[in-house]
Formats: structure tokens, C-alpha cells, sequence
């Protein structure tokens, strides 16, 4: 299996021949973020970003743009919206598919079971080992007021 960055090189070289100027554009965009991160991984004395890491930088990308479509629409820029929307659908290629509520919700009781949380006090056990098992397939904005509410919050 290729890795995230090999992927995206290739990606990129197809959007290029192909002539998608949207699709180059917010591929470069995550091989700019992924150089910044890298460089902060450095200086932090580590190594290159790991996938894990890649998936979490991708989830944050696409936060900061539905964020800039919200703000875009409310002011009726609706073209602006329409490029973030845009670079959401490219970025969102690389995530691995996303999981539906229910999954998502027999996901939390099993880890809460095998956690042994029993209030809200362990509710940091339990979304630590959520994100550790499915970092990059779960919306964890989604996910905190669930775990809150399954454990009596």
C-alpha cells in the first residue's frame, strides 16, 4: 500500500496532466500543511509526520473550511463557499471512509465497557482510546457529547 505522501505526489501529477487546476491547488495546499508539519515535528526532535498524524492534520483542514463556508454563506459570498467546498471534496478523498452514528455509537459502548468508565470523571480514558482506534474515521466534535451522555453526563 502506498503511503498518504506517495499518494498525494501521484495525485498531483494526475490532476496536473489532467488540467484540474481546483484539484492541484488543494492538493498543494496539504503538501504545504504537511511541510509545516513536519518542520514542527523537527523542531520538536522528531521525525516526519506518521499517518496517524496526516489523518488528524486532513480532518483539521476540512474543519477550518466548512468553518469558512459557514462564515462565506452568512455574508452571501456563495462563490467563495463554492471553492471551499471544492477543496473539502479533495481533502476528504484522503480520509478513510467515515463511520455512520451507529457504528460510532456500539463503538463508544464497547470501548466504555472495556475501559470500565463509570461517570464523566473517565471520559478522557475513553475518547483517548476512541481517537488511538479510530483517528481519521470518526468526527470527534460528534463523538464528545455522545461519550458525555453515555456515561451520565
Amino acid at each position: 500500500m502506498t503511503s498518504l505522501r506517495e499518494q498525494f505526489t501521484a495525485d498531483l501529477k494526475t490532476a496536473m496532466k489532467a488540467g484540474e487546476k481546483g484539484k492541484v491547488a488543494a492538493i498543494r495546499l496539504i503538501q504545504a500543511a504537511l511541510k509545516d508539519k513536519d518542520i514542527e515535528a523537527r523542531g520538536a526532535g522528531k521525525g516526519e509526520a506518521t499517518a496517524d498524524e496526516i489523518l488528524a492534520l486532513l480532518q483539521k483542514m476540512i474543519k477550518q473550511r466548512q468553518e469558512s463556508i459557514a462564515i462565506y454563506e452568512a455574508n452571501g459570498r456563495e462563490e467563495l463557499a463554492a471553492g471551499e467546498r471544492d477543496e473539502v471534496a479533495v481533502i476528504s478523498a484522503y480520509l478513510p471512509q467515515q463511520m455512520e452514528d451507529a457504528e460510532i455509537k456500539a463503538a463508544i459502548e464497547e470501548v466504555i465497557a472495556e475501559t470500565g468508565a463509570a461517570s464523566v470523571k473517565d471520559m478522557g480514558k475513553v475518547i483517548g482510546a476512541l481517537r488511538g482506534a479510530y483517528a481519521g474515521r470518526m468526527d470527534f466534535a460528534k463523538v464528545s457529547p455522545l461519550v458525555k451522555q453515555l456515561l451520565g453526563g
